[in-house]
């Protein structure tokens, strides 16, 4: 079992020594979660632990209010990650913990 590298509130992320540079290291990938949760659903109780996969590919296990959701995964095919695709995983996460929360 690996250690979490980053512990920021309810995000958690793993494997962050894969991540190019550009992408700013798993303090950048929780950040922006938690500014995409706190625009998309700002009283969600949520969990997130992001696992970097490779330089071009995260996953995410989720939990909104209590509930686990369904793995989420994202990936670049043209580039590795940096802090605009982050950013885009981020809004991916908050939208589906948004319509968790909604159910």
């Amino acid at each position: 079992m690996s250690v979490p590298e980053a512990a920021q509130g309810p995000c958690r992320v793993t494997g962050a020594e894969k991540l190019p540079a550009e992408a700013g290291g798993a303090d950048a990938i929780c950040a922006a979660v938690q500014r995409a949760v706190a625009a998309q659903a700002p009283s969600l109780r949520y969990g997130a632990e992001v696992r970097v996969l490779s330089r071009s590919a995260l996953a995410a296990n989720l939990v909104a209010n209590g509930r686990k959701l369904p793995e989420l995964r994202f990936s670049v095919s043209d580039r590795e990650l940096n802090r605009t695709t982050i950013g885009r995983f981020a809004d991916s996460v908050a939208a589906a913990l948004a319509e968790a929360g909604r159910l």
